[in-house]
């Protein structure tokens, strides 16, 4: 089928039912507000508006705490790398996206609300508490059914859950699970195996063999092809129903942030592209992909890492864009996040009025990486001097007298003696205390370090400042998040709302009940 092409001036054109005040409105939250340039409409996205057509193929895609600073810093980054440092924002997949809306992320116990009641908000369109999956507020004895549920059993459409964190994570467990607390890993594992859906990829269980038959095999029994290497995942075809746990995992069991991944290691984009190949039938089907350690790098305040896990998940979005170009009138994409972690700024005190994005470029390796570093570090006994040698290699950060200081390429990389101080101290609390818990530490040493290795998270936090970057916390904040979308009924999904509008706009465009 020949690709079709859009523009958004020409949605306006055509689109009486969303009005231009709202679509200002939302794209006043969008730093790149522009009309797309030629470039952009290569994408071949349809040029017309879809009001009340059912989608029959549904891709949702989330960035945990992918807030609009995060989506922001990935495109000035992008776009300053690609054009020798110029001030130029490239345009991420979803930014070309024709309709914008803004949405509250606000739960039942807190403005800064965690994964587990957001995602429930977005799955079945209901409040509840902080750590609560798919359950009544409060009493927590009354269950919640998933847009994917009612889509699945009502309309027969097939169902993909994926995840760069744990399958059992919070935000895909929202989409097939109902427990009172998110942490009830055995018993989501189980929920999971009992859902029916078709197929789930990403990270591993977190607690397979808490019961007496373990996840794994209360899946096997139900049918689930278990695939743990990346050629199994790579040979499955339509019709199967699989469990895919990917094959190169790190911290806690979860994929590796894409700035760690190996060459031709499979990331999101690959998952969601086998995804739909196996996902594929006559009824349809509902795909949410979740980036979750979008989430993880901004509870580190490691913006390199966060940066490079959104370019992957625009990535991922184009697989689900390339699909539309060939089912125009049939699919919906939506992407999204269930709330903004790490309060990322793109400005800091010192830089005054610039950035320096081309600085991030020198991180080579995510803070849980480095963390491993420094395990290496402390049982050598290493001096400081030696853990700065390893710091250059995967932050880029230098001395004054170091060889490379009259090099162009390092010349905002040059510590000041504040900042040197700082990690000269930071890494003596990792060789002594390493990472401890908030109950155990000072507030000043709290703020500064969180529960993360010292110096790890100083370097991360040095090299931010160094680029323009910051971050107010190491939790999540109440900063509304953006939903782009374009296909059948996304004209539905423009203007400001509540985060349990995505179920019931959904709800109303395939009519479950």
């Amino acid at each position: 089928m020949k690709n079709v092409k859009f523009s958004r001036r020409s949605f306006l054109k055509a689109g009486a039912a969303a009005s231009v005040a709202s679509l200002v409105a939302a794209n006043a939250a969008v730093a790149s507000a522009a009309e797309p340039k030629a470039a952009a409409q290569e994408n071949g996205l349809f040029d017309g508006m879809f009001g009340g057509k059912t989608p029959k193929y549904i891709f949702l895609f989330i960035g945990d705490g992918m807030g609009v600073a995060q989506i922001q810093s990935a495109s000035f980054y992008k776009g300053t790398v690609e054009n020798n440092g110029a001030v130029t924002p490239a345009e991420l997949s979803f930014m070309k996206f024709p309709f914008v809306g803004s949405v509250t992320t606000y739960d039942s116990t807190s403005f800064c609300p965690d994964s587990a009641s957001t995602a429930t908000s977005i799955a079945s369109g209901e409040k509840t508490e902080s750590g609560v999956i798919n359950m009544t507020p409060w009493t927590r004895d009354v269950p919640f059914e998933t847009i994917a549920e009612k889509l699945h059993s009502q309309k027969g459409y097939k169902v993909g859950i994926l995840s760069t964190v744990n399958i059992d994570h919070a935000t895909p467990a929202a989409f097939y699970a109902h427990q009172a607390s998110r942490k009830n890993y055995y018993e989501i594992g189980e929920e999971l195996a009992n859902s029916g859906f078709e197929y789930f990829a990403g990270g591993d269980f977190q607690d397979p063999r808490g019961g007496a038959v373990s996840n794994y095999d209360m899946a096997i029994a139900k049918g689930y092809k278990l695939v743990t290497t990346q050629a199994g995942a790579a040979a499955l075809k339509a019709g199967d129903k699989a469990l895919v746990i990917a094959e190169q995992r790190a911290d806690a069991a979860a994929m590796n942030y894409s700035i760690d991944a190996a060459a031709g290691e499979w990331q999101l984009s690959d998952y969601v592209r086998k995804g739909i190949e196996v996902l594929d039938n006559p009824n349809g089907f509902f795909m949410m992909a979740e980036s979750g350690k979008i989430d993880w790098a901004c509870h580190a305040n490691d913006t390199a890492a966060s940066i490079h896990d959104v370019l992957e998940m625009s990535n991922a979005v184009q697989v689900a864009v390339d699909f539309y170009n060939q089912h125009p009138n049939d699919t919906l994409i939506l992407v999204t996040a269930d709330h903004e972690t790490g309060g990322m700024t793109i400005g800091f005190t010192t830089t005054n009025y610039d950035t320096y994005l081309t600085n991030l470029t020198k991180q080579t390796m995510s803070f849980v990486k480095f963390d491993s570093i420094i395990d290496t570090l402390r049982a050598q006994g290493a001096s400081f001097e030696a853990a700065m040698a390893e710091a250059k290699k995967a932050f880029g950060l230098i001395t004054a007298n170091d060889a490379d200081a009259a090099n162009p390429e390092y010349e905002n990389l040059i510590l000041t003696d504040y900042e040197l101080e700082g990690l000269r101290t930071a890494y003596e609390r990792s060789m002594t205390v390493g990472a401890a818990g908030q109950g155990d530490m000072t507030q000043r040493d709290y703020e500064l370090y969180g529960t993360y290795q010292p110096f790890s998270v100083e370097l991360c936090h040095v090299l931010n400042h160094k680029s323009g970057m910051d971050h107010t916390t190491w939790s999540h904040t109440g900063a509304p998040v953006n939903i782009y979308a374009v296909g059948a009924g996304s004209d539905k999904f423009t203007g400001a709302f509540d985060n349990t509008e995505i179920f019931h706009k959904l709800a109303e465009l395939t009519d479950v009940k």
